[in-house]
């Protein structure tokens, strides 16, 4: 699939209409993260509706941080971003700051202040909250609203020149503290903050609210399409109001699509920063996380990503995707990329006792069976050899065709295998399977004699790898997943939200084994990935593997019951 293409669309539409008319002559989007967390599973549709669509068109991308709150800003989430906007397969065409701006940003403050339309107010952020009024209730007006002209302009010149302390005023704009859209119930667009900021160094003390800043940010880049999440289309009146009255030249539109949710993934950055903060989990790229760097760490591929954006579309309704539908389009791009190979997970032991003693032979196997491009390798088989404990069964139980006493199985790629003993630890453990094989049915002879119901997976003890195995689950289970849905671009979490959520959080969430893998798995590199037979596709764990001593996390299982609906 390539990066141009995008499903048909509402948007896509607008924009063919909007060329058609005239109306515009060159798309122009951008994609504006605020750099304050790293980017998850959310913005994926984000940058996949800004870069393609603006490609399709043969416009022009920007990539823009709006850094506007020094506070929580830092030039590590600045790296994360771009990095995972390369990885998806997008380039940007110019790279902008909010902060390249604050000096236009402040002027543009000014001529609303000398129009009658802002105004400083000395009410703390708890008394405004509190006058803000409620869904079904208007706002009380400022006491402060109606302050001269020359006297807001003086104090907002003091607020700029550092005299006030953080929270002892704010400059708001004068719209109607009656309106039913409490976005346009004067909103705050000025607050002190004593802060370095990562761009603009001390220069400033007062910063620019994202809602104010966001708007002008496009009118200066002759954004043409401006467009984001529905949570933001409440604020599409105010972003209006700031373009018009701020006599910007151009007048960018805010289009809204559909916010992308995934079961069992949480996209608060609020609440994915605690879960880093508490170390429940190991950092931003751990691989349980639903952020762009996780999912990369855990072997997740770009094409597999955009597949699936692809799919779910672009539409003005909010929904839930089901996870199943995500790893779906992860196997499906994995199946003819990843070389299938053998992995024991819970080794137990198995002796052959008719095998001669102190020898071995290498056995053909092909390194996938859906692509013969791969071609084959070489396993070594000898006496003694690993497999799963859950491969044998002391007394089986109804419909179980793998080992147990006196039952005969395939080895994948090798021979047949009888038990006929076993031995236990003084805990009463099986620890040991004594078996005996048929050289007659080496895998490839053509023997037909008899047939056996099971095959099971293998390694050789005496060339076997060692190796760890991460195997993971969702860090929400499904019945929370619904409750997690909001986000903290403009519905900031609440401190009591966000501990209810770590109570939410599955403890069980990643579980480490030890076994081994088949010997030219030693030398796997980071993000080499591998069909592990009957375990899944996992990952080189590029954080945790050492040279020789191999991690691998598990991407996704080998199925599920998951069908893609028909078109």
């Amino acid at each position: 699939m390539e990066n141009a293409k995008t499903p048909p669309n509402f948007i896509k539409s607008i924009i063919e209409e909007d060329l058609k008319s005239g109306k515009v002559k060159e798309i122009v989007t951008r994609f504006p993260p605020e750099p304050n967390g790293y980017m998850h599973i959310g913005h994926v549709r984000a940058i996949f509706i800004d870069f393609a669509l603006a490609d399709e068109f043969g416009g022009r991308t920007n990539l823009r941080f709006d850094d506007t709150n020094p506070v929580k800003e830092d030039v590590e989430y600045v790296n994360s971003i771009k990095e995972d906007i390369k990885w998806l397969g997008f380039e940007w065409d110019n790279q902008y700051y909010a902060s390249d701006y604050f000096d236009e940003m402040y002027e543009r403050a000014v001529l609303l202040i000398n129009k009658g339309l802002a105004y400083v107010d000395d009410q703390s952020a708890d008394e405004i909250r509190e006058n803000r009024g409620t869904l079904t209730e208007p706002g009380k007006n400022s006491p402060y609203r109606d302050r001269p002209v020359e006297e807001n302009l003086d104090l907002f010149t003091r607020m700029r020149n550092g005299e006030f302390q953080n929270g002892e005023r704010v400059l708001r704009a004068k719209i109607d503290m009656a309106s039913p859209n409490i976005n346009l119930r004067d909103p705050v667009i000025y607050r002190i903050s004593h802060t370095t900021h990562h761009n603009t160094g001390d220069k400033w003390c007062i910063y620019p609210m994202y809602t104010y800043a966001h708007p002008l940010e496009d009118a200066i880049e002759g954004v043409t399409h401006s467009l984001c999440s529905l949570e933001f289309e409440d604020q599409r009146p105010f972003y209006d109001w700031v373009v018009r009255e701020c006599e910007m030249e151009a007048q960018p539109h805010q289009y809204e699509f559909g916010r992308l949710n995934v079961s069992t993934m949480v996209t608060s950055k609020r609440k994915l920063r605690k879960l880093v903060e508490e170390n429940l989990v190991d950092g931003w790229d751990d691989p349980r996380m639903p952020t762009i760097s996780g999912m990369r760490r855990r072997g997740y591929t770009p094409e597999a990503i955009k597949a699936f954006i692809y799919e779910t579309g672009i539409s003005r309704s909010q929904g839930l995707v089901d996870i199943q539908t995500l790893e779906h389009f992860v196997r499906e791009d994995l199946k003819l990329k990843a070389p299938r190979t053998m992995a024991i997970l819970r080794p137990l032991k198995v002796v052959i006792t008719n095998y001669p003693e102190g020898e071995s032979e290498l056995l053909p196997a092909e390194n996938n069976t859906e692509n013969e491009e791969m071609g084959i390798r070489q396993i070594p088989f000898s006496r003694e050899i690993y497999i799963e404990q859950d491969d044998f069964m002391e007394e089986p139980v109804s419909k179980y065709f793998r080992l147990f006493p006196g039952n005969e199985v395939r080895l994948k790629h090798a021979y047949f295998i009888k038990c006929h003993d076993f031995i236990k630890d003084e805990n009463g453990n099986v620890v040991e399977i004594h078996c005996t094989y048929d050289v007659e049915t080496k895998s490839g002879s053509d023997f037909n004699a008899r047939k056996v119901k099971g095959t099971i997976h293998w390694v050789d003890a005496s060339a076997a790898v060692p190796a760890e195995f991460r195997l993971y689950e969702p860090l929400l289970g499904e019945d929370e997943e619904s409750e997690e849905l909001a986000t903290d671009e403009t519905n900031d979490v609440s401190a009591d939200e966000v501990d209810d959520f770590l109570k939410k959080v599955n403890k069980d969430s990643l579980e480490i084994v030890h076994g081994f893998v088949e010997p030219q798995l030693q030398d796997a590199q980071a993000q080499d990935k591998f069909q592990f037979f009957r375990h899944g596709y996992f990952n080189v764990d590029p954080k945790l593997s050492e040279a020789g001593k191999p991690v691998f996390g598990r991407i996704v299982s080998m199925k599920s019951s998951f069908k893609l609906p028909k078109k």
